[in-house]
């Protein structure tokens, strides 16, 4: 642990160590993440995009709407998650119609959850919860979000063993990259939930992960 710590510590912002939270915020281009989930390989549609019922399963990663013990209710157009996840952290899809959608535009395919008013409705795209569930618990992440028109995100970090680290907000969102690292020396990032209350909803372009160590 203390070798991953002086590794982050050199390619990080010093200011990611004073944030004060378990999770902080920072520029994404001072992470070193091996790992990298495009959606470029994943079987997509134009407009409300290819709908993915299941959970979605890719390398290092499964993806889906929630996760056990969590309760999923509409704010509006908006999907709003509660409630405690279970242990051992376990990867929900949900309801036909309501879960995620692979959207190709111009070349590039993006992630979109599907919110209450479901598939293939334009006012759902985008406006549902995303769940990631990682293969191996994580020390930092990045993710770039497409399609936000200046709302705001909402990301809920959780261990394995479903307790809550950190729920960060980001706003304003747009088509941006942004970077999360774990404070405290820690690698216990296993899961995350994104949720938006964003006008036009959000999209989720790429995931980079990976602790810095397996560089080695």
């Amino acid at each position: 642990m203390k070798h991953l710590a002086a590794l982050l510590f050199m390619i990080l912002p010093v200011d990611a160590f004073a944030c004060g939270d378990a999770v902080c915020i920072v520029n994404p281009d001072g992470l070193s993440l091996p790992e990298h989930i495009t959606f470029q390989e994943t079987r997509a549609g134009a407009g409300p995009g290819f709908v993915v019922d299941d959970v979605l399963v890719l390398r290092g990663a499964r993806f889906g709407e929630r996760f056990a013990g969590q309760t999923v209710n509409a704010a509006g157009a908006h999907d709003v998650v509660t409630g405690a996840a279970l242990s051992p952290l376990t990867i929900l899809a949900g309801e036909k119609g309501q879960n995620l959608s692979v959207v190709s535009f111009r070349g590039v395919k993006v992630l979109n959850g599907y919110g209450p008013k479901g598939f293939p409705k334009r006012d759902a795209q985008g406006e549902g919860a995303i769940a990631i569930l990682f293969d191996q618990d994580q020390a930092a992440i990045s993710i770039d979000f497409r399609g936000g028109e200046r709302g705001r995100a909402d990301i809920l970090f959780l261990r394995r063993d479903g307790v809550a680290l950190e729920h960060i907000p980001v706003q304003p969102i747009g088509e941006s990259s942004v970077g999360f690292l774990r404070s405290g020396n820690g690698a216990d990032i296993a899961g995350v939930v994104v949720t938006n209350r964003d006008p036009q909803g959000i999209a989720i372009d790429s995931i980079r992960f990976g602790n810095a160590a397996n560089l080695g």
